[in-house]
């Protein structure tokens, strides 16, 4: 990770902090981390690491199946959001540690179960992180991988420019592929993968940053072109209930480390 990524994901992410988990938004969509739960079934005994942790939305609804949760994430602001909402639900298995996710601060080895939950397209170096995910995962562990489709071509790299002009940590959406070769360049053999449509509304992506107005208004006005049939944004929005709507496609990626 650069310097520059590193100091992006930071500035960002201190701002999203406080309402990253609000129920007005999907980022922390109750329903979904349930799904992720459910198709992961830990066992009680796992030790987890969660990289990219932000508000450890993935660890918190992991904690009561597990033994302990580790969450690490380079912006603190989002981590002490997480440490007070578990405080809050009474989580006591849960640690919350502040590093970056290309050099994890851990033994190989260490864990059983690995996650990372909507992060991967904000890392300039997704190889290596995801190389330090496998390096401390048990043999035999399981690695998870949670992120948002990249919209096919030819249509990718727009949507990904107005991605970072909401949102400047933002890197590059990965697609499918791109996800099952990480895994299947470490070896890991994928047990499970899906995909699911997850819905967002305009103005409350734009908000969750607090895009400039400006700047929210050359998004807005290029989704709107494209609703009257103007130029594709990769975004495909539409109308619901008077507000401008998108889908973001959420992929699960499950994975085996060869014993």
């Amino acid at each position: 990770m650069t310097p520059e990524n590193l100091s992006l994901i930071n500035e960002s992410f201190s701002i999203q902090a406080k309402n990253f988990d609000s129920p007005t938004l999907q980022f922390s969509k109750a329903d979904y981390l349930n799904h992720v739960l459910d198709t992961v079934r830990p066992e009680k005994s796992d030790l987890v690491l969660e990289v990219a942790a932000g508000t450890a939305a993935c660890g918190r609804t992991f904690s009561p199946a597990v033994q302990t949760v580790v969450c690490l994430d380079a912006t603190l602001p989002m981590l002490e959001a997480g440490k007070a909402a578990a405080e809050q639900s009474g989580l006591t298995n849960l640690i919350f540690e502040k590093g970056v996710a290309e050099d994890l601060p851990f033994l190989s080895g260490s864990f059983d179960l690995v996650m990372s939950r909507l992060a991967f397209h904000h890392f300039s170096a997704p190889v290596k992180t995801f190389e330090e995910m496998v390096r401390v995962l048990k043999p035999n562990g399981r690695l998870v991988m949670i992120d948002m489709e990249a919209t096919p071509e030819p249509d990718r790299a727009t949507r990904d420019a107005i991605e970072k002009m909401r949102d400047p940590s933002h890197v590059s959406n990965l697609t499918k592929d791109d996800m099952e070769m990480l895994f299947e360049s470490e070896g890991l053999s994928i047990e499970h993968s899906d995909t699911v449509p997850i819905e967002q509304h305009l103005e409350s992506w734009m908000g969750l940053t607090r895009t400039p107005p400006e700047t929210a208004k050359v998004i807005r006005d290029r989704m709107v072109s494209e609703l009257s049939g103007g130029p594709k944004t990769g975004f495909a929005p539409y109308r619901k209930e008077g507000e401008i709507c998108f889908e973001q496609r959420w992929v699960l990626t499950i994975g085996r480390k060869p014993a």
